[in-house]
């Protein structure tokens, strides 16, 4: 029995590309990668639909070191594509040798996306990854020089396909040959692509030299603001945000809340400097329902306990301050 390894985004793309391999007799094991930048429901939902078995890597201590030094440039966001690639295909490698398996495959499309799915950005990530010959393509391969599996006839190449470009008319018209109902979306789903997300991780980086999961997770969560170096403010913008901001809390931050009127809590990890307090607890202030003419009250937690005297921060001096 032949096998392959299969990189399953969750999307219909390598919905199809495993089920090209299954109609060949080929046993599909589904792979799937985790980090904070990207999660694997989707890949999960994608393997119940094929019936196949579904490895999940995290991935994260590898990949953020090419977050921030990208060997091969990013894309138009903080999200270094090609590299990310080849480590996924690395350690897809990992896996196919872990499994007994002949080769790997993805649901990649030539010329899909202009900047991780060229033709030679395919071939990069194959040298990098150390797989070279090993990877098929089956929804472009007739556009690729033939692998090792075509070449050993563990695939027959007449049956793969030679997609190309952004139009989605080829995999719409085999999702229904399939009886796909209901196909999903192309599953890109990956917060580096992001703008807001990636402004958030640019400043993170450039404060924080080893940054932890908490502090990834974090940049999902509410309005950012960096008040100095050491001082960023994360402000909750609906309650429940305010909930996993209290969730996430630690004893070496400061947690602020308005007393007397409904509003946001607002957290500095790590506590920040004590001479940016009175201004963090400003910005609280102008998210709230406090008035917006006289001083309000916040109340800090954590590092430090007691209470802020303030007037609420304008609106405009906030957005410099905003990420």
């Amino acid at each position: 029995m032949v096998r392959a390894v299969g990189l399953l985004s969750g999307g219909l793309d390598s919905i199809l590309a495993a089920k090209l391999l299954q109609e060949q007799g080929v046993e599909v094991i589904g792979l799937a990668f985790k980090s904070p930048f990207f999660g694997v429901k989707r890949a999960k939902e994608a393997a119940r639909r094929l019936r196949i078995p579904l490895r999940v890597v995290d991935i994260t201590d590898e990949l953020l070191p090419l977050v921030r030094e990208p060997k091969h440039g990013r894309g138009s966001a903080m999200n270094p594509c090609i590299d990310c690639h080849a480590l996924m295909i690395r350690k897809a490698g990992e896996v196919m040798r872990e499994e007994g398996a002949q080769f790997v495959f993805t649901g990649e499309v030539l010329g899909q996306r202009p900047f991780s799915q060229t033709k030679k950005a395919l071939e990069v990530v194959e040298r990098a990854s150390g797989l070279q010959g090993l990877v098929l393509r089956p929804l472009s391969a007739k556009r690729l020089p033939p692998t090792v599996a075509e070449r050993q006839g563990w695939v027959q190449r007449d049956k793969l396909l030679g997609i190309h470009g952004r139009g989605r008319k080829v995999q719409l018209e085999l999702a229904k040959r399939y009886g796909i109902e209901d196909p999903p979306s192309p599953a890109s789903g990956c917060l580096l692509t992001d703008p807001t997300y990636s402004r958030r991780l640019k400043d993170l980086l450039d404060h924080l030299d080893h940054p932890s999961r908490r502090d990834l997770e974090l940049l999902k969560i509410g309005r950012h603001l960096r008040l100095s170096p050491q001082t960023k403010v994360i402000v909750g913008r609906r309650e429940g945000e305010n909930r996993k901001i209290q969730e996430m809390v630690s004893a070496a931050d400061l947690l602020l809340e308005v007393q007397g009127y409904p509003g946001p809590l607002a957290l500095i990890p790590g506590g920040g400097r004590e001479v940016d307090w009175p201004k963090a607890a400003a910005i609280c202030l102008r998210y709230s329902d406090a008035p917006k003419d006289r001083p309000g009250k916040v109340r800090c937690h954590g590092r430090w306990e007691g209470v802020i005297e303030t007037f609420p921060m304008a609106p405009e001096e906030c957005e410099r301050f905003l990420l």
